[in-house]
């Protein structure tokens, strides 16, 4: 994924928090903990201490937040006129949210159903499209009848269901959020200003490599890769909203690195706060280097061997049954995978397995789909 940003003032590069943006990851927690392991307590405490009622309309609207992420979560990115800054509380930015004209709410909402639309550069509005309408009714009826019953009633009153979505979001501020924003902002505040000044003083370039191993400035500072499986491209130089590029700090974040590239939206950058607990994200390309070097059944049959003790290239060929050159040839992918190890004794080789580098790619993998 790539964001182009040749030209593009470094003033416009924004380091800011966001409680609207934060809730989505809570929720985000709550429908999907298998994804967030750490979180595993506050997951159990939290979703048992919901009122029936809210509990009901959560998993209502939960594949807003379980299986995408949706953009309405940060609304200061579609709003045209200039840079917009996210709130600084959450009902700042439900005051955003409802600036958001009828047509941006509509096709937002619907990014469950129209995902091919957004990538596509936004294709025709449901609201005024006969075609369009039809097929987000088709595709919500893919994902089932509560996603089928939303988009009936987004499309034919927007703004009830609007101010349902509001009131939700009040309700979760109420019953849990308002707690956890107050014990979390700090930190997230102190990343922010600490980003905003490595930007000032060392460059985009460090700026980026604190945020992320996974993003990169590449094509003479004119572009940022993010290394994620997704594909998509946008632009911090869009006329219609204005230049910018906002990055936003999130406690409940991780394994998500998450890049709002809306067609007419500023890019937003969502990404977990570090901890000495996390290990740096393995990159996308190594990620499957290591699978592929493990698909294969003679070099399985090698990791079984030297996960035991160090083996020379002559005694694996005796092991297998095949010759020292395919010997070589199969260790050599393994240790480009960052699988093997070697070490000299004397004039012979001795290889291993790297039993922590394979104990992690169970994590490494999960972590990889979910950036």
């Amino acid at each position: 994924m790539t964001i182009n940003i040749a030209g593009l003032p470094r003033e416009r590069i924004v380091f800011e928090t966001s409680p609207l943006g934060e809730l989505c990851l809570a929720l985000h927690a709550l429908a999907e903990p298998g994804h967030h392991p750490g979180l595993a307590g506050w997951v159990t405490a939290t979703a048992a201490a919901l009122r029936p009622d809210l509990a009901d309309r959560l998993q209502e609207a939960d594949f807003l937040w379980r299986t995408t992420f949706s953009d309405l979560f940060m609304p200061f990115a579609g709003l045209r006129g200039g840079a917009v800054s996210p709130g600084a509380t959450l009902a700042d930015e439900l005051d955003l949210l409802d600036r958001l004209d009828d047509e941006q709410f509509v096709t937002t909402a619907l990014e469950f159903s129209c995902l091919a639309l957004y990538n596509e550069g936004g294709g025709t509005s449901p609201l005024t499209d006969r075609a369009a309408r039809t097929r987000a009714l088709e595709q919500a009826a893919a994902r089932g009848p509560r996603q089928v019953e939303f988009t009936e009633r987004l499309l034919k009153d927007p703004a009830s269901v609007r101010a349902w979505v509001r009131r939700l979001f009040e309700d979760c501020d109420d019953a849990f959020f308002a707690d956890i924003w107050q014990r979390v902002e700090p930190r997230l505040a102190a990343d922010a200003r600490h980003k905003t000044e490595l930007l000032r003083r060392k460059g985009l370039r460090e700026a980026l490599a604190d945020v992320s191993p996974a993003l990169v400035l590449e094509g003479g500072g004119t572009r940022i890769r993010v290394d994620k499986l997704a594909d998509g491209r946008t632009t911090a130089l869009d006329p219609a909203v204005g230049p910018g590029l906002t990055f936003v700090p999130s406690h409940f974040g991780w394994p998500h690195l998450m890049v709002l590239h809306r067609p007419a939206w500023r890019p937003v950058v969502h990404y977990p706060v570090g901890s000495h607990e996390l290990p740096a994200p393995t990159s996308v390309d190594l990620l499957k280097l290591r699978l592929e070097a493990l698909a294969h059944p003679v070099r399985m049959q090698m990791c079984r061997s030297t996960a035991r003790t160090a083996h020379t290239t002559g005694e694996l060929a005796g092991v297998l049954g095949i010759s020292a050159p395919e010997v070589s040839r199969h260790l050599s992918v393994l240790k480009k995978a960052g699988l093997i190890t070697a070490r000299r004794r004397g004039r012979y080789v001795l290889y291993q397995l790297d039993v922590r580098a394979v104990a992690r790619l169970s994590s490494e993998f999960l972590e990889g789909i979910l950036r």
